[in-house]
């Protein structure tokens, strides 16, 4: 599960680097594509919804359980 939740926010990162260098590149005419840009910003946002998702139906499923954080009496 821990490489799953790791390969997931590579995946996340990845995609806002992709769309920071689509923002950067200049398209036709000076004009900037932001399509691209849109594409990558969304699969960012879907990424991250699947992976509060997963998150959400692994600790539903009893696969991982929260640690918390002791409190120091």
């Amino acid at each position: 599960m821990n490489i799953l939740i790791a390969l997931a926010f590579v995946a996340i990162l990845g995609s806002l680097a992709l769309a920071g260098y689509f923002m950067l590149r200049e398209g036709r005419d000076g004009k900037p594509r932001g399509d691209k840009m849109m594409r990558a910003l969304a699969l960012r946002v879907a990424l991250s919804v699947l992976l509060f998702g997963m998150i959400m139906l692994s600790y539903l499923l009893g696969w991982i359980q929260p640690t918390g954080v002791p409190l120091g009496k």
